[in-house]
């Protein structure tokens, strides 16, 4: 995810201007670096777009607050009320939640107290087995910035070829984690091969996403890293891990935000 999209989704979520959203996302990861321990704000740093990240980075030792002056300190910083913080910050937190996946974010948010809860509320991931098919369509939008349409044709795309590079009990059992409006485009690709791991590099994966998306392949790949990153969310850490050891190295840099 680059500035651009980070920002936007900021924008979109708050009701924000550029210039306002600007304002809300370094007030609010400033806030973030004083909270948090050097090593998990340093990974959050890592992992956001270059215009952010230094925003992020830890300066000096944590500080303990809770919520309540967090966000007295971010909207300080935004020269706003803590009332018109509160749905900024909280725009900020739903936007790392697609520029961080859902293993990332948790382990940011796990040190943060319970108080925090309601500010980190629209960003977590459901509490639910299955991720439903709108929430994982709307990380893939959010992602590669797209609209959901497209997003439900990327996702078909990926989950068909992965379909097919996958063995066939693999697929049986990813399936399962899948939405149930998903699970399809993966059976059409295990029939495809009736169930034996066809062998594809990453850029003959590629265009075969491309090709059944009618997209150049820069588009293609930006599509399969925002599909990838949102499967990581989807999937508990046994499924994911299992799938990994199914595919190339190569294959796995595409689930980075």
């Amino acid at each position: 995810m680059n500035d651009e999209r980070f920002l936007a989704l900021v924008q979109r979520e708050a009701g924000l201007d550029g210039s306002g959203a600007e304002r809300a996302v370094r007030a609010t990861l400033e806030t973030l670096a004083e909270r948090l321990h050097a090593g998990a704000a340093r990974t959050v740093a890592g992992l956001l777009p270059a215009g952010s990240a230094g925003w992020a980075s830890p300066r000096g030792e944590r500080e303990i607050f809770g919520a309540d002056e967090f966000l007295r300190r971010a909207a300080g910083r935004m020269g706003a009320d803590p009332d018109a913080a509160g749905p900024r910050v909280r725009a900020v937190f739903y936007a790392l939640s697609r520029a961080l996946t859902a293993p990332e974010f948790a382990v940011m948010a796990a040190e943060l107290p319970k108080d925090y809860a309601p500010l980190l509320a629209g960003a977590r991931r459901p509490p639910v087995e299955v991720l439903p098919v709108e929430e994982f369509l709307s990380r893939v939008a959010d992602r590669a910035w797209i609209d959901l349409p497209t997003a439900l044709t990327a996702s078909e795309a990926v989950l068909e070829t992965l379909g097919e590079r996958l063995a066939g009990g693999e697929v049986v059992d990813l399936r399962k984690e899948l939405p149930p409006e998903l699970r399809p485009a993966m059976e059409r690709g295990l029939a495809r091969t009736g169930g034996t791991a066809r062998g594809m590099t990453l850029e003959e994966f590629l265009a075969a996403v491309a090709l059944r998306e009618g997209v150049p392949p820069a588009a293609a790949l930006e599509h399969d890293r925002a599909v990838f990153s949102t499967l990581r969310d989807a999937f508990t850490d046994k499924a994911f891990s299992d799938m990994s050891s199914e595919l190339p190295a190569e294959y796995l840099a595409l689930a980075r935000p």
